[in-house]
């Protein structure tokens, strides 16, 4: 489910709520068992606080609220906030499987990658991730394997089809600037640039 356009703040939030609500229940519907314990999901965040997330955070319960799961009554939702920091990552991500939780949710690379160095067993759904493919989080698009699934909107097998857009957008367009974070350690951003980088000079 790519993405090929910015979103704006209304968007991003409606869009939040549809995917991750939607992504997490759907392990939560699949392992749901005849009992009275109320499915637990952990959220691997990537901020410091619940205040730093407070939209995604809210979309988040309006998602699974329009889903018919209400957290601390139909559903319990475990939240964790690394702060950006890797070691803190890789430690919630620990805590989480260890609680343990029903579904994994996983948002950002850094997130994603922990998770699934913390658990095999647990269902992970991750979100955010630019390249899941190229990070090893799946075996492909089609077939992702193993215990985790989720969303990309930046998936670089879709460099070419941007600049051909840009290029129908924009006829006389001779020169395209890319930004990206040179200090970056994820994959999709090295192959995201050697994907521009290889587009023919003419466009």
């Amino acid at each position: 489910m790519p993405c090929l356009a910015p979103w704006g703040e209304a968007m991003r939030r409606r869009k939040f709520i549809t995917i991750l609500g939607g992504a997490a229940a759907w392990p939560l519907a699949a392992r749901a068992q005849p009992t009275k314990k109320i499915p637990k999901v952990g959220v691997l965040w990537h901020a410091g606080s619940a205040e730093e997330e407070a939209i995604y955070l809210g979309a988040l319960k309006q998602g699974f609220n329009d889903l018919g799961y209400i957290d601390g009554k139909t559903i319990a939702l475990e939240h964790r906030f690394p702060n950006e920091q890797p070691e803190r990552f890789a430690s919630l991500a620990v805590e989480l499987a260890a609680l343990p939780v029903d579904v994994l949710v996983a948002v950002t690379p850094l997130a994603a990658l922990a998770a699934q160095r913390a658990t095999t067993t647990i269902p992970i759904v991750f979100i955010l991730v630019p390249e899941p493919v190229e990070s090893k989080l799946v075996n492909s698009f089609a077939h992702p394997g193993g215990n985790i699934t989720g969303y990309t909107q930046i998936a670089v097998e879709l460099s070419s089809k941007r600049v051909q857009l840009l290029k129908e957008a924009f006829p006389r367009m001779s020169r395209v600037a890319l930004l990206v974070n040179a200090n970056s350690q994820l994959p999709g951003s090295a192959l995201l640039t050697k994907q521009k980088q290889q587009q023919p000079r003419s466009v």
